[in-house]
């Protein structure tokens, strides 16, 4: 997976998000690391941007997570 930094985080803050999220391969993986945090992480929304692929959005306290499924 890649991750990208779009919000110019701290180096800790990135780097601590980047080790929570590197190995999700799977969007059943997003969500359950998700509803595993100790403030549940859930899916925010759904972006449709064709038949084949959406951008899964989640919530990390002061950032949004964007993944690209396909």
């Amino acid at each position: 997976m890649i991750f990208e930094d779009r919000a110019n985080l701290s180096d800790e803050r990135r780097e601590a998000l980047r080790s929570a999220v590197e190995g999700h391969r799977t969007l059943a993986e997003v969500v359950r690391w998700g509803l595993a945090t100790r403030a549940p992480r859930i899916v925010e929304n759904v972006v449709v941007q064709d038949e084949y692929t959406h951008d899964v959005v989640l919530r990390a306290d002061d950032v949004w997570l964007v993944y690209d499924t396909t």
